[in-house]
């Protein structure tokens, strides 16, 4: 999750805080980095640095930072981004300062420079770390591309003049793979063709973040004469602060979801979150028929442009399964590799990089085993010095003498519920004791399984003692999508994975929490004639 440390005489800094979403876990929680050795060898950074935008670099920071209380420089798109998190969570964002790509800041004994490098979102920054002894490279994410949609490519000269540095610690995650990665150029090219070819409704699936994906599919609908609508809170969250700043100027005009069932098919294209498959994101709700606004029909074509995630194959193979019971044309990745392009170096991108700053020494990281290893062998058939392939919890020394793991300290995965996003205080806990109760809340549910989940059947019964801004409609849309996502074998146990989520949910919402009383009712699809209940 790319939370790295660095010290010098006593004085430590964080490189990024990132976290991933355990998609292998009932709920698909949050893990987030383990801070427990960080506290076992008393160490506390005194500024976090963010090279990148993306969750897998960010999304803890507004979890862990409240244990710093540090500063946080960021380049402006990921701090927009950081201050729309700690602003959900109630935090100050005072303490998020903008640094501009090419720009330089100390912190301690630590000069640091933000350094642009080309990745699949706009200012990803390599940094270069220096102390009084040592320079060090520390690359993030990147790429070589020599057309990026949004951007300059990459400043030769720039990386050239650092020459030589004594250690970069590098980017191993396409390392394997021979060749180089294909531009964001190409991969627009070949979205238009493909939209183009295509007779009714076009959803094209992304990354939020990679901007540049974003951009090229919305000047494609554009100029094949369709209009673009966004699906996803993500998404919608990244191109409004990209707009913000200025990097989506050539967008084309927006149409909110909920009027493109006034537009002909052939007029429509929507972007939307979900490519790996996430329960709860958009094109999963599409699948399975929840949207509210918006169905998918046959003759409509759905696009994912973006890599499958490993770990994530399952998930990926049931919603395309539930695209194809639609009817819905697919183009993916697999069978389309032109259709996305990957944000991380292949070898020739490695080699160029390596001729240009002429390291010392590589510490291989991102990435599996193999990957870290592949990137050694390159480095050392460089010349290059690379000792160490690191594991998480690895303590390194970089002196004098190279290179030396002089501690390692293993990392139990720290996992926190999506559902507590905003924490309710007390809420449920037997042992901080229960908040008092103001009212009583009946809610009955006729539910009936499916084959992935549950649905609903016939209207809300709610009943509420006291007077509450719960907002009925918005109540029953996130219940829809929580029994979608549950795999109960029956009601009981349906009631158990979903009160505590209930709870939550009315905890974030009302300022007084009233007695919940939840009933499950087994209730029979339209049209069946047998007991849906499982039990």
């Amino acid at each position: 999750m790319n939370l790295n440390v660095y010290g010098y005489d006593g004085h430590w800094i964080a490189v990024d805080c990132g976290m991933m979403i355990r998609q292998d876990l009932p709920d698909s929680p949050l893990q987030v980095p383990n801070l427990t050795t960080l506290g076992t060898l008393g160490i506390t950074p005194k500024a976090l640095i963010i090279t990148h935008g993306h969750e897998d670099h960010i999304g803890a920071a507004a979890w862990l930072w409240p244990q710093w209380g540090c500063p946080i420089h960021a380049t402006p798109l990921a701090a927009g981004l950081l201050r729309a998190k700690f602003a959900e969570r109630g935090l100050a964002t005072d303490a998020i300062h903008i640094i501009d790509p090419g720009e330089a800041m100390e912190t301690g004994p630590f000069g640091l420079r933000f350094l642009p490098l080309t990745h699949s979102i706009p200012e990803s920054c390599s940094l270069l770390i220096t102390t009084p002894e040592q320079r060090v490279l520390h690359t993030g994410d990147w790429k070589l591309d020599p057309a990026p949609m949004i951007g300059k490519p990459v400043d030769e000269s720039l990386y050239r003049a650092l020459a030589p540095v004594d250690l970069v610690v590098g980017d191993s995650t396409n390392a394997p793979l021979p060749g180089h990665s294909r531009s964001e150029r190409d991969v627009a090219e070949a979205l238009e063709r493909t939209i183009a070819a295509c007779s009714g409704r076009v959803i094209v699936s992304c990354f939020a973040s990679n901007l540049d994906r974003v951009l090229a599919i919305g000047l494609a609908a554009q100029r094949c004469g369709r209009r673009v609508s966004l699906m996803g809170r993500s998404m919608e969250r990244m191109v409004g602060v990209a707009r913000g700043l200025g990097y989506l100027d050539d967008f084309p005009p927006l149409v909110p979801v909920r009027d493109l069932g006034y537009l002909p098919p052939e007029e429509v294209l929507v972007i939307a979150t979900g490519s790996q498959g996430e329960p709860r994101a958009a094109l999963s709700r599409l699948a399975r028929g929840r949207h509210g606004d918006f169905e998918l029909a046959p003759g409509d074509s759905v696009i994912f442009s973006a890599k499958a995630i490993p770990g994530n194959e399952r998930l990926i193979e049931r919603l395309q399964h539930g695209l194809r019971q639609l009817g819905v044309t697919l183009f993916d990745e697999r069978e389309y590799p032109e259709l996305h392009a990957s944000g991380h170096p292949a070898q020739d991108e490695l080699n160029t990089f390596y001729e240009w700053v002429k390291p010392r020494h590589l510490l291989p990281v991102h990435g599996e085993h193999r990957h870290q290893q592949a990137h050694r062998e390159l480095a050392e058939a460089r010349g290059i010095v690379a000792p160490l392939v690191p594991v998480n919890g690895d303590l390194i020394r970089l002196d004098g003498d190279g290179l030396t793991r002089e501690s390692r300290h293993p990392q139990p995965p720290c996992i926190i519920s999506q559902e507590a996003v905003t924490p309710v205080p007390d809420l449920d806990d037997p042992k901080a004791g229960r908040r008092e109760r103001h009212g009583s809340l009946f809610l009955a549910l006729p539910v009936t399984p499916l084959d992935e989940g549950w649905t609903r059947i016939g209207r809300l019964l709610l009943d509420v003692s006291t007077s509450t801004p719960l907002d009925e409609d918005a109540f029953a849309d996130w219940l829809d999508d929580r029994l979608g996502e549950l795999s109960a074998d029956n009601l009981a146990e349906l009631r158990r994975q979903l009160h505590p989520s209930l709870m939550h949910y009315l905890g974030e919402r009302l300022r007084h929490l009233p007695a919940v009383h939840l009933q499950l009712l087994a209730a029979e699809p339209p049209g069946e004639e047998t007991s849906a209940s499982r039990s």
